[in-house]
């Protein structure tokens, strides 16, 4: 598996990381998978490929210097602030189930079951929880989120072409209540999503960093 060192780049930037990396693996037809950790400078929120944007109050945004960018994948939006995120490639005759997007998602996320077992969080999939009115992805689990105890800990998205998968998700380390509900304009039950500082507070993000560096 090939890995990239950690970075904290703007939204623009790490999503053009992404896509770049995505198309450059598919030029080569590339076989090893790349695994990529990533933070955001400034906060940014990032929005799914078909979702809508007209609950953004883009002054707030500008105001509180918080950038706004689009995913590759689909979904609901993302606040980037306190967490790290993840990124894996590889063409889909890597998984065992790469045909399956369900299943893939489990085989890829398997990676970040391990990695945060090493840091004595056991994670595994939640069940469906749909509400269709939430704009903030946290809020909504499929059966291929990771979940702490029942609650949301890890959101991921995929894209697919030409034979290849990008998977890219949002490990969240901590949140600020406040600021979600005032970007998303809507309450933030959070009894249904769970942060690293709750579960363990003596983890850090270069804690999670480095077990990542190390598999």
């Amino acid at each position: 598996m090939i890995k990239i060192p950690f970075e904290v780049k703007t939204g623009v930037e790490n999503m053009k990381i992404d896509s770049d990396l995505l198309e450059n693996v598919i030029s080569e037809k590339k076989s090893e998978p790349i695994f990529r950790l990533y933070g955001w400078s400034p906060v940014c929120v990032s929005l799914g490929r078909n979702q809508k944007d007209d609950f953004i109050d883009k002054n707030f945004l500008q105001e509180n210097n918080i950038d706004i960018v689009r995913r590759l994948t689909g979904g609901r939006a993302l606040l980037h602030d306190k967490e790290i995120t993840y990124a894996f490639i590889c063409p889909t005759s890597y998984l065992k189930n790469g045909e399956s997007v369900i299943k893939s998602y489990k085989e890829i996320s398997q990676i970040l079951i391990d990695g945060f077992k090493k840091l004595g969080i056991e994670l595994d999939f939640g069940g469906e929880r749909k509400p269709n009115f939430a704009d903030y992805c946290m809020l909504i689990s499929t059966g291929a989120d990771l979940c702490f105890k029942g609650r949301k800990f890890i959101g991921s998205a995929q894209v697919r072409k030409n034979g290849y998968i990008l998977q890219h998700g949002s490990i969240l380390c901590d949140y600020d209540k406040n600021l979600l509900e005032k970007i998303f304009k809507e309450k933030i039950d959070t009894s249904s999503i769970i942060s690293v500082k709750e579960i363990n507070p003596d983890i850090s993000e270069n804690d999670i960093i480095e077990v990542f560096s190390d598999l």
